[in-house]
C-alpha cells in the first residue's frame, strides 16, 4: 500500500476519533465550544465561586444546572470575551497573575502559600484557580475598557433613587443657627418661669438687645455667649423650636416657646438650604448599586452587539 495514502487514511482515522471525543459544540469566530468544555462547565458550577456572576445577565448559577442552553450560552458569551481580549491584545502575564495572589495574600494578611491552601481546601486546584484569576484580571480590563468607563452615575440620579425608595423624603432641608434665652420651670414652677419669659418679651419689644438680655436672664445651665445654640438641621433639634423658627426670617425672635425642658425665647441667626444628611450617607452605596446595575444592562446590550458582528455556528 502507498506509504502516503497509508497516512492519510491514519490522520482521517484520527480525525474521526477525535471528533466523537471531542466534538465541536459552536465555533464563535475563531474560538472553540468543544463537547468537553460543556463537560467542564457542569464540574465548574459545583464550584459557583469561579462563575463569573456578571455573565449569567442577571441568572443564578443554579439555574444552569441542568440547563445544557444556558451553559453553552454562558459559554459563548465567554468566547465572545476571549475573542475581544485577544483581538485587543489585553492578555495578561503570569507575574500579572502572582502579583495578583500577592495582593490577595496581603488583604488577608496571610502568605500566599497559605491563601493557595485555603483554596485548595475548597477543592479548587492552584492550576484552575490561576486559570480563573487570569481569566478575570483580562475580563475586568475589557469591560473596564468597552463598558464601565462609559458610564456615568451623577448625584442626581442617586438623588432620584433615593427619593423614589424614600418618598416622604426630600432632596434638602434647612439647616439653622439659632440661640435662644432659656426660663428654667424649676425655679418657682411653671407660670413663674412664664412670666418671666414675658417679661424678656417686652423688653425686646422696646428695643433691648437680644445678647445682652440672654446674658443677663438666661437660665441655661449650659450658656454660651449671646444664648447661642449652634447649627443644626431639621429634624435634629427641639421640634418645638424648630416649628417656631421655620417662617422667621434672620435676626427675627419667636414669642415664649414652651418646649418639654422649659420656656424659650428663640433668636434665628442664620438659615441656609443644605442636602438631607440621610441622603449624604446612603449616595455612594445607592451610586454603587446603580453602577451596578447599569454595567449588567449594558453588558447585556454590549454582547448582543458582539453577536450580530460575530461568526456564530452551533451545532446542536
Amino acid at each position: 500500500m502507498n506509504k502516503l495514502f497509508f497516512c492519510l487514511i491514519l490522520i482521517l482515522s484520527f480525525s474521526a476519533q477525535a471528533e466523537i471525543v471531542e466534538r465541536i459544540v459552536a465555533i464563535v469566530n475563531s474560538e472553540l465550544v468543544l463537547e468537553s468544555d460543556i463537560r467542564a462547565m457542569q464540574n465548574t458550577l459545583k464550584k459557583p465561586e469561579l462563575i463569573d456572576d456578571s455573565l449569567l445577565l442577571g441568572k443564578t448559577a443554579d439555574s444552569l444546572k441542568g440547563n445544557r442552553k444556558a451553559q453553552l450560552d454562558y459559554l459563548i458569551n465567554e468566547r465572545l470575551i476571549e475573542s475581544e481580549i485577544k483581538r485587543l491584545n489585553l492578555s495578561v502575564t503570569a507575574d500579572r497573575i502572582e502579583q495578583e495572589l500577592k495582593d490577595k495574600a496581603k488583604a488577608n494578611n496571610i502568605s500566599v502559600a497559605d491563601l493557595l491552601s485555603a483554596i485548595k481546601g475548597q477543592g479548587i486546584a492552584e492550576k484552575e484557580y490561576r486559570r480563573f484569576l487570569k481569566e478575570r484580571i483580562e475580563k475586568q480590563s475589557l469591560m473596564d475598557t468597552e463598558i464601565v468607563s462609559r458610564l456615568r452615575i451623577s448625584d442626581d440620579d442617586a438623588l432620584g433613587e433615593y427619593l423614589r425608595q424614600n418618598p416622604n423624603s426630600k432632596s434638602s432641608i434647612n439647616e439653622f443657627s439659632v440661640a435662644h434665652i432659656f426660663f428654667n420651670p424649676r425655679k418657682g414652677g411653671p407660670q413663674a418661669a412664664y412670666e418671666r419669659a414675658q417679661t424678656v418679651i417686652e423688653k425686646l419689644r422696646t428695643g433691648d438687645n437680644f445678647e445682652a438680655l440672654a446674658e443677663q436672664y438666661s437660665e441655661d445651665p449650659n450658656f454660651t455667649a449671646g444664648g447661642n445654640l449652634g447649627s443644626f438641621k431639621t429634624g435634629e433639634f427641639l421640634p418645638e423650636i424648630e416649628n417656631s423658627i421655620q417662617s422667621l426670617a434672620e435676626g427675627d425672635t419667636t414669642q415664649v416657646v414652651k418646649s418639654k425642658m422649659g420656656y424659650h425665647i428663640v433668636k434665628l441667626l442664620g438659615k441656609k438650604i443644605t442636602t438631607d444628611p440621610r441622603f449624604e450617607r446612603e449616595k455612594d452605596r445607592i451610586k454603587a448599586v446603580l453602577l451596578e446595575a447599569s454595567f449588567k444592562r449594558q453588558l447585556k446590550v454590549w454582547l448582543e452587539g458582539k453577536k450580530d458582528d460575530s461568526f456564530i455556528r452551533i451545532n446542536e
